[in-house]
Parts: C-alpha cells; sequence; structure tokens
C-alpha cells in the first residue's frame, strides 16, 4: 500500500472538499461540523513530527466519513496563492512576517509588493475556509486568534529549551549549529512580530491555547497520542469508540 505524504494529504483534502457542491458542504456542516486542531510552536519543536503523527492517529480512529484528516503549514501558503491568484514572484512575502525594513517599505509604495494587511486578509479567509470543513491541523499564522470563538477548535501551543530545538533543527534541516541558532532566532523573532503586529497579542500568552507542551519531555508520538486522545474526548462521535485506548507511557 503506497504511504502519502504530508503534500498529498493535503492536496487530497483540498480536492475532496472542492469537488462537494456547496449545498452538499453547508447541510453537512450544519448537521455536524468537524474539529479543528491549531497549532503554534517555537521554531525547532518539531512540529512536522507531531503533525505527521496526530494525522495519523486520528485518521487510524476516524469514523469513515471523517478520516481525512491534514495538517497545512507552507501547504497553507501555496493554498492561498492558489485560492487567491496572487503572481508568483509574491510567494516569498507569503513567509513568515519579518520586521519592516526601508527595502520593502519602499517596494509597497511604489507597488512592488503587495499590501501585507492583504495578505493578512486572504491568510485569515484561507483559514476561516479551512476551518468550515473541519478535519484540519492549522499550524501557525494566528490560526489560533483567528479561530478563538470556534468552540470545536483546540487550541496547542509547543515549546522546548534552545539547546533541544538547535538539536532538533539541526537533525530535521540538515544544517550546521551555527545556521541552526540563527535560523532559530529569526524564526522567533519573525512568528513573534506577526502575532503582535497583526494580532496585537504575545505569541508566548498561555491564555491563546488550551495546552502548551514540551516537545522536549516527550516523545513526538507521545505528543500526537496525547492532543489526540483530547480532541477524541471532546468530540467523541467522530471517531470510533473501539480503537480507542490510552497511550502507554514508556
Amino acid at each position: 500500500m503506497k504511504v502519502l505524504g504530508s503534500y498529498e494529504k493535503a492536496r487530497i483534502y483540498i480536492e475532496k472538499h472542492y469537488e462537494e457542491s456547496e449545498e452538499a458542504k453547508r447541510h453537512r456542516r450544519r448537521l455536524n461540523p468537524e474539529p479543528i486542531i491549531t497549532i503554534s510552536r517555537e521554531t525547532g519543536t518539531g512540529a512536522v513530527k507531531v503533525c505527521e503523527s496526530l494525522v495519523e492517529f486520528l485518521n487510524n480512529r476516524a469514523i469513515s466519513e471523517y478520516n481525512d484528516w491534514a495538517y497545512f503549514d507552507r501547504e497553507l501558503m501555496a493554498k492561498i496563492m492558489e485560492d487567491h491568484n496572487l503572481p508568483d514572484h509574491f510567494k516569498k512575502y507569503l513567509s513568515e512576517e519579518k520586521p519592516a525594513k526601508i527595502d520593502s517599505w519602499f517596494g509597497e509604495i511604489l507597488g512592488i509588493t503587495p499590501s501585507k494587511l492583504l495578505l493578512l486578509h486572504k491568510t485569515s479567509q484561507t483559514i476561516t475556509k479551512l476551518a468550515e470543513y473541519g478535519n484540519v491541523i492549522l499550524v501557525g499564522r494566528g490560526a489560533n486568534i483567528i479561530l478563538s470563538d470556534i468552540k470545536r477548535a483546540f487550541h496547542i501551543r509547543l515549546v522546548a529549551p534552545l539547546n533541544f530545538r538547535i538539536e532538533t533543527a539541526m537533525n530535521l534541516y540538515k544544517i550546521d549549529r551555527k545556521t541552526a541558532i540563527e535560523f532559530i532566532k529569526t524564526e522567533d523573532e519573525s512568528r513573534k512580530h506577526y502575532i503582535l503586529k497583526y494580532f496585537h497579542k504575545s505569541i508566548e500568552d498561555p491564555h491563546l491555547y488550551h495546552a502548551i507542551i514540551n516537545t522536549n519531555l516527550l516523545g513526538f508520538n507521545e505528543i500526537a497520542e496525547m492532543i489526540g486522545h483530547c480532541v477524541i474526548k471532546r468530540f467523541p462521535h467522530f471517531f470510533h469508540q473501539s480503537k480507542i485506548e490510552l497511550p502507554g507511557i514508556e
């Protein structure tokens, strides 16, 4: 049996829901809207590994009509490009927001780059649309704040000590220690700046999340199971109860 990668799962998820008629989608959501998970993370906490394990965990336990869980991080940015027909040379501006520089300011004045507020609006539109379908894990981009009023959303933040994150980044991205340190510093600052600038919130505010998990103290699969069991407990009618068991603690 072919094992699908994260990109293929995300693409199949989008194609499935876009093929449905609007009437069918509205009817299904109204009767039984599906859960959503948002994940905020410090750089180098292994969020991709957690998401991959979580998708597998939930799909293995979901009832037949709801076993299409997928996660969106960089793929979400590609989905924004597809939805809103932005030119390819704008793609780089869909990465995590960086503090404003004089060249980007001149670029906006001259019409070279799209408005950051326009991109924020379209990002929010895409996150909201994906949330309407449910069965998604949305990573970053302030998804937990955008969906803060959605009762079927479950918000997680992943954290870890710096040394652990450096080692994780080195292993995952195959980079040296100096590059990993600079990468983590830049990404963390970018994410903090993005949330503060556009949502007037601190990304580290614990009140924005249902749970904050230290990925240094638990394995990625174990974290996925922990999150998965919380979601199943909150939304049991989407899962086969006979397949639910307590995770073993090593």
